[in-house]
């Protein structure tokens, strides 16, 4: 009885720990290494090219995802470097912004490289991107501000401009203006001709290192390293941090913004939104949120895409329905019955369209210990059981194969 009574309490410990949180919270969608084609799950740049979500990686190079994931590294294409940083979207083209090897952009097709060796790029540590509907502007680390209008390049920095400071964290555009946040030099605005420096000297800026900007109608909205958000309406600054709001850290890291509400990556406490009266917080305690180091975002929609320090790519729906956040395409899908099982299990999966189905079950080496099925199927609903028979106790992988989709999931067996 004893026996029992402790492996009841491991198999009950086991469920929570692997249990699916993101079916408790319905509207997040998780996508990581696990699950996706995602290479990396330091998704640490986002940008949003019509049906297509990019997603800059730390160590993995660049994804595309338009229902399916292709990724681009620096061993099956022209990027040069794996570490990707900053993205921006000029129409057909995407902009790609590196660590330490530059610029590149990718045409579908071509990929054109820019570096300080064959370009007037000021700098081949690239950390922000923006396009202005004529020019790239590009901040880089050490090397100031550069514009690129397809043809000339100017570059701007601390010896030949009103720029405060050469090293720049994020870009934004407000008509014909710049905004220009650095590590340590405020926030600067540039119209063309003329340079405003904004810093806790002489104005309301909380903080001079500016981790990120959103443009709101009239409204800026600063995030900056340790002293939580401002907004500014070209006249009035108005701070808010955690002593002052429901802000859950002072740390900012991504800002953007959906119709009136403003959304707010922080470095510990995770995702809020603030619609100027009421504040909202998701973490990894009460919500799909897989990670509360939030370091990128964009809007698509109703649909929050957000990148996170180890988490991998998080999509939240607004209106609280689990959609497909790609809506021109449907998926195949596995879900997973007793977890963790002890004889036996039911796998159901789905698949959208007639196609070839692979249902694998791998061990955690990588190793396929059992195959479930092999061959085509018509689109619809299907179930199988798993027998633990010729299984040792131990965390085991289902994968489905289907439709040029894979899905993932973690299972354990226990004896």
């Amino acid at each position: 009885m004893k026996k029992y009574i402790k492996l009841l309490f491991t198999v009950l410990v086991f469920t929570a720990i692997i249990s699916n949180s993101f079916a408790q919270y319905p509207g997040w969608t998780v996508y990581d290494t696990s699950n996706s084609g995602l290479p990396d799950n330091r998704a640490i740049a986002l940008a949003i090219e019509e049906s297509n979500i990019w997603t800059g990686t730390v160590y993995g190079g660049l994804a595309k995802f338009d229902g399916t994931w292709t990724v681009y590294d620096t061993s099956n294409s022209g990027l040069p470097d794996n570490l990707v940083v900053a993205l921006a979207i000029e129409g057909s083209n995407i902009w790609i912004g590196t660590a330490d090897s530059g610029l590149a952009k990718f045409d579908g097709a071509i990929w054109t490289v820019f570096n300080t060796s064959n370009s007037g790029l000021p700098s081949n540590s690239v950390r922000t991107l923006v396009y202005d509907g004529g020019n790239i502007w590009i901040g880089t680390y050490g090397g100031g501000l550069a514009k690129f209008d397809g043809t000339t390049w100017t570059a701007y920095n601390t010896s030949n401009s009103g720029l405060p400071n050469n090293d720049i964290h994020t870009l934004a555009v407000e008509e014909s203006n710049v905004w220009i946040g650095t590590y340590y030099g405020g926030l600067a605005k540039f119209d063309g001709t003329t340079w405003t420096v904004f810093n806790t000297s002489n104005s309301g800026l909380p903080n001079n290192e500016v981790r990120a900007l959103a443009i709101e109608g009239n409204n800026k909205w600063i995030g900056t390293l340790g002293s939580g958000i401002a907004k500014f309406d070209s006249t009035i600054w108005t701070a808010y941090n955690t002593s002052n709001s429901d802000l859950p850290d002072n740390l900012v890291i991504a800002l953007a913004i959906q119709d009136s509400n403003i959304w707010i990556g922080t470095g510990y406490g995770g995702l809020a939104k603030f619609d100027g009266t009421n504040w909202t917080v998701f973490n990894d305690s009460n919500s799909g949120l897989p990670d509360n180091d939030v370091i990128a975002l964009a809007i698509d929609g109703n649909n929050i895409w957000i990148g996170t320090d180890s988490g991998g790519i998080a999509v939240y729906n607004t209106t609280g329905i689990e959609e497909n956040p790609n809506p021109k395409t449907q998926y195949a899908k596995i879900e997973i019955g007793q977890n963790p099982f002890i004889k036996s299990t039911i796998i159901k999966y789905y698949i959208p369209v007639r196609t070839r189905v692979i249902l694998s079950v791998y061990d955690i080496s990588g190793s396929c210990v059992k195959t479930l099925i092999n061959g085509e199927k018509e689109a619809g609903s299907y179930s199988i059981n798993l027998s633990a028979k010729g299984l040792k106790t131990g965390i085991y992988f289902v994968r489905l194969t289907a439709d040029g989709n894979k899905e993932t999931k973690k299972l354990i067996l226990m004896k």
